[in-house]
């Protein structure tokens, strides 16, 4: 399957400036909708075209995306700059990484009555979140990043040994909770983490789909997408 590389930086000229502050919102989680619904207009060509791209914004008006086609040319981007993605790996390349991250996992254990609680719904849980459950409530502020560290670490380890390589180093630069919910309403809440460090790659074959598909959950909200360049 042929992959694309595309960066994309949004249009600052009139009319585009006009409708910065509803294209690129202050507000955390006002700014993930409207960046989910932007990149959109770049692939949207059919109304039932599924999903088949990974994106990020980096907080400067640019967006980086990995798509199994072109992105579209429209006036609420510069000119997008698009290059093939087909990076030649062999086991033991070491490649530095940056990955923004909804990193969860299922836990297998849950009471009897929390099974109740929940039947029909998913069992999946924020890596970080189900390690703060257990924190007093005064001293979650004060664990929070200690807890993110760890919780990364362990999800980074069991990502690589299911999708073809380990992670040499993981430094956790942020972590916070993105409240989806539309007109003031709560809603799908994502946990999101921002790593950076340096993997190496054990198998090819298993890590390059996977770049493709991307690490986590919340992919539609800009997580997954893992950059990658080679260390030196």
């Amino acid at each position: 399957m042929s992959l694309y590389f595309s960066r994309l930086t949004l249009n600052r000229y009139a009319p585009t400036r006009a409708l910065s502050g509803l294209l690129d919102p202050a507000d955390d989680n006002a700014r993930a909708d409207a960046h989910h619904r932007l990149i959109w207009t770049l692939f949207g060509d059919a109304r039932d075209r599924p999903r088949d791209f990974l994106w990020r914004a980096d907080g400067r008006g640019r967006f980086f995306i990995l798509s199994a086609r072109p992105p579209l040319a429209n006036d609420l981007f510069c000119p997008p700059e698009t290059k093939e993605f087909a990076p030649q790996l062999a086991p033991g390349d070491r490649l530095l990484f940056s990955l923004r991250a909804n990193a969860t996992r299922d836990r297998a254990a849950v009471s009897r009555m929390e099974k109740s609680a929940r039947r029909g719904q998913s069992r999946r849980v924020d890596v970080v979140m189900d390690l703060l459950r257990d924190v007093p409530g005064p001293d979650r502020a004060a664990e929070r990043m200690r807890l993110a560290q760890q919780a990364a670490e362990g999800w980074m380890a069991r990502q690589g040994a299911a999708k073809g390589f380990t992670p040499h180093s993981v430094a956790v630069q942020d972590y916070r909770v993105l409240n989806l919910g539309r007109g003031g309403r709560r809603g799908l809440t994502h946990g999101v983490l921002d790593l950076t460090g340096e993997i190496e790659v054990t198998d090819p074959t298993a890590f390059l789909p996977a770049l493709a598909s991307g690490f986590g959950r919340a992919k539609a909200w800009g997580c997954g997408l893992m950059l990658i360049r080679r260390a030196r």
